[in-house]
C-alpha cells in the first residue's frame, strides 16, 4: 500500500507526492503545480479538476479564490472584454517611503495594476460594465486608484445606459493611504446614486472576504446583492469585535449564509451558476418595448377608463354558489390543501427568481417575493405564503408577517417602480404577527409605511386575495389599482373569532359574526371594495390549479393591457381616487 506524504511549497499552495521507490527505479515526482492541497479539507486535488470546476474543491466543495481576469473569463462572452483605466498614475498621499516599493513588488507578483479590474463585457449578448476586485493585491484594500477606477466605471455605465456588476473582495480601507482611502467610500457611493437615479441596474456580488469600508459602501448598495457560499462579510473583523465586546462569536457569524438569514443579501450565488444567474438578472432588466409610456390624449383616455373599470366576475359559465354561508366561505379560505401563493406563482409566471431580505434585520419567510416573467415581460411578484404542512407553517409563521416581511415587500415594490415592472401581490394571511418582538421592531410603522409608499407607486399594482385577507396585515399588500378575490377567499377587518370576542365578548359566536361582517367576495364586490371575483367551480387546490391559473393568466393579461403602459402619475392618481371613494 502506498504511503502519501504531502509537503508545502513556498507558496503554501502546491504540493508534491512522494511514493516508495521500486527496486531499481528512480522515485517519481508529480510536476510542480499539477496537484494542489485544499485549504479547507486538506485533501490532494488535481489542479485541472479545480480549474474546470469553477475553482471549487471537488472533495469538500470549498471555494478557492479566483483571480480577477479569470473571473471575467468565466463570465464574459468570448472576446467581449474591454478593459478600462489600466495603469492610472500612482498615488502616495501620506508620502510613506516604503509604499511605492510595495506597490511595485505587488504589481510584478500579481501582474495587476491595482486591486480591481474594470471594463465592459457581454454576457449572453447583453452588455454590462464589470468590476472585479482581487485579494492578491494588498488584500484587495481600497486605495484612491481602486475608488477612482470603480467611480469611472460607474460614471461611464451611467453615460452609456448600462448595468454594473461588481465582484467585491477586500480587507477594507488601505492603511497606507490614510483618510484618502476613506473618502473613496463616499465617492463610489455617490456615483452609484447617480447611476440608480438614471434607472439603471447595479448587482453586487460578495466574495471571500468583503470587509470594512468596502462593505460600508458600494458592496451593500446593490439593487440585488448576491454572495458566494461561505464568504465572510462584515464591517468590523471578528478579532476586533471579540476584543471590543469580550465575547466569543457564534459559528458562522458574518458568513454569507448569516447575511441571508438576517436580510442583507438576496440569495447565495453558487459559482458554477454565476453566468446563468447573472444572465437571467440582466434579461429581467432589459428595456421592454411593450412597457413604453403613453403620452397626450391617449394617456388621459386610458386613465379615465382605468379609473372606472367594468365589473368583471370571471368566466361567464361559472355561477355563484348562493347557498353557501359566510362561515362556510371562511372555513374554505383556511382549508388545508388550498392553493398557496407559491402555487399561483409557479402556475402563472415563468423563471421566478426569489429575492430575500429587508436589508435591516432578517428574511421573513412568511412573505415570498422576487422577479419573474409574464408572457416575456418582467414583473415583480410578492405573496404571503402559508405552509403546505405543519412544518412549513411553522417555518412560514402561519403566513403572519413580521415587520421585516412588510419591509421586504416594500423594498421589492420600490425596486419594481425603479425598473418599471408591474407588481402582482397574492394576499393570504390571518393577520400581521402580533408577538412582542414584532412590536419591538415596529409592526405598526412597517404596515403604515407600506400604505404610505404604495399609494403613490408609479407602476401598475394588482392584488389578489387567495385565502384569508386579515385586517391591516392584508391591506399592507393590497394598496393596488385593482383588488381581486378568489370566490372562496375572505377579506375582513378582523377574524370572525376576534370580531365576536370584541363585540360580544364571546368568540364562539364566530359563525354569526361572519354573517354580519361582509367578508365574502360577493359582498365586497357589492360594496365596491374589490373589482373582480375569480370563480372556483371547485375549491382551489392542486387538482384544479392549471384551470384556475389559466383564468388568471387571461385576467392578468387584460389588466396589463389596461394599465401596463399608463404614465406613472396617472397610475398613482387612479389608485388615490380608488381609495378616496371608499
Amino acid at each position: 500500500m502506498l504511503k502519501h506524504l504531502f509537503k508545502k511549497t513556498p507558496s503554501n499552495s502546491y504540493i508534491k507526492i512522494e511514493m516508495p521507490a521500486k527496486k531499481g527505479k528512480a522515485q517519481p515526482e508529480v510536476p510542480k503545480g499539477m496537484w494542489r492541497k485544499c485549504n479547507k479539507c486538506g485533501a490532494p486535488i488535481f489542479t485541472e479538476d479545480v480549474i474546470r470546476g469553477s475553482y471549487i474543491c471537488p472533495k469538500c466543495g470549498g471555494y478557492f479564490r479566483v483571480h480577477a481576469y479569470r473571473r471575467i473569463e468565466m463570465l464574459a462572452d468570448e472576446g467581449s472584454f474591454e478593459e478600462w483605466d489600466r495603469n492610472l498614475p500612482e498615488h502616495n498621499p501620506l508620502s510613506l517611503s516604503g509604499y511605492p516599493k510595495k506597490l511595485k513588488e505587488t504589481r510584478e507578483k500579481t501582474r495587476l495594476d491595482e486591486a480591481v479590474v474594470t471594463g465592459k463585457i457581454s454576457i449572453d449578448g447583453m452588455e454590462t460594465v464589470i468590476g472585479v476586485m482581487d485579494g492578491r493585491f494588498i488584500m484587495g484594500s481600497m486605495s484612491y486608484n481602486v475608488g477612482e477606477k470603480i467611480t469611472r466605471a460607474v460614471e461611464r455605465a451611467t453615460e452609456e445606459g448600462l448595468p454594473v456588476i461588481l465582484f467585491c473582495c477586500s480587507g477594507g480601507a488601505r492603511m497606507q493611504e490614510g483618510i484618502v482611502s476613506l473618502m473613496q467610500m463616499e465617492k463610489t457611493s455617490a456615483a452609484l446614486k447617480r447611476h440608480s437615479d438614471a434607472g439603471l441596474l447595479y448587482i453586487s456580488v460578495l466574495t471571500e472576504p468583503t470587509m470594512g469600508g468596502v462593505t460600508a459602501s458600494f458592496a451593500m448598495l446593490g439593487d440585488l446583492i448576491l454572495a458566494e457560499p461561505g464568504a465572510r462579510v462584515g464591517f468590523a473583523g471578528p478579532r476586533v469585535i471579540e476584543q471590543t465586546i469580550g465575547q466569543k462569536l457564534p459559528e458562522g457569524f458574518q458568513s454569507a449564509e448569516f447575511l441571508l438569514e438576517h436580510g442583507f443579501v438576496d440569495r447565495i450565488l453558487k459559482r458554477e451558476e454565476s453566468k446563468e444567474i447573472l444572465s437571467r438578472i440582466l434579461k429581467f432588466h432589459r428595456k421592454n418595448p411593450r412597457a413604453e409610456e403613453y403620452t397626450g390624449e391617449r394617456a388621459a383616455a386610458d386613465a379615465a377608463e382605468a379609473g372606472a373599470p367594468e365589473e368583471q366576475t370571471g368566466s361567464s359559465d361559472q355561477s355563484v354558489k348562493k347557498d353557501m354561508t359566510a362561515w362556510e366561505r371562511v372555513k374554505l379560505s383556511r382549508k388545508p390543501g388550498r392553493l398557496t401563493g407559491l402555487d399561483y406563482i409557479d402556475g402563472i409566471f415563468d423563471e421566478f427568481m426569489e429575492c430575500a431580505g429587508d436589508r435591516y434585520y432578517r428574511d421573513d419567510k412568511s412573505i415570498v417575493g422576487g422577479i419573474a416573467l409574464f408572457e416575456g415581460r418582467p414583473v415583480t411578484v410578492i405573496a404571503q405564503q402559508k405552509g403546505r404542512n405543519t412544518k412549513e407553517n411553522i417555518e412560514r409563521n402561519f403566513s403572519m408577517p413580521s415587520p421585516e416581511g412588510y419591509r421586504k415587500a416594500l423594498r421589492l415594490m420600490k425596486q419594481a417602480e425603479k425598473f418599471g415592472r408591474p407588481v402582482f401581490c397574492f394576499v393570504d394571511t390571518p393577520g400581521a404577527f402580533c408577538g412582542m418582538e414584532a412590536e419591538e421592531r415596529g409592526q405598526g410603522e412597517a404596515i403604515a409605511r407600506n400604505l404610505y409608499e404604495l399609494s403613490a407607486l408609479k407602476v401598475p399594482v394588482l392584488s389578489l386575495v387567495i385565502g384569508e385577507g386579515g385586517s391591516g396585515g392584508a391591506l399592507a399588500m393590497a394598496v393596488a389599482n385593482e383588488v381581486w378575490m378568489m370566490e372562496n377567499a375572505i377579506y375582513s377587518i378582523l377574524s370572525p373569532e376576534g370580531f365576536a370576542s370584541i363585540l360580544w365578548k364571546d368568540s364562539k359566536r364566530a359563525a354569526e359574526a361572519a354573517s354580519v361582517m361582509k367578508v365574502t367576495a360577493e359582498e365586497l364586490l357589492g360594496l365596491g371594495i374589490i373589482e373582480r371575483i375569480i370563480r372556483e367551480e371547485e375549491p382551489a387546490c392542486r387538482q384544479n390549479a392549471e384551470q384556475i391559473c389559466g383564468v388568471l393568466k387571461d385576467g392578468f393579461r387584460d389588466f396589463l393591457n389596461r394599465y401596463g403602459a399608463m404614465p406613472g402619475e396617472a397610475l398613482a392618481e387612479q389608485r388615490y381616487e380608488r381609495f378616496r371613494k371608499m
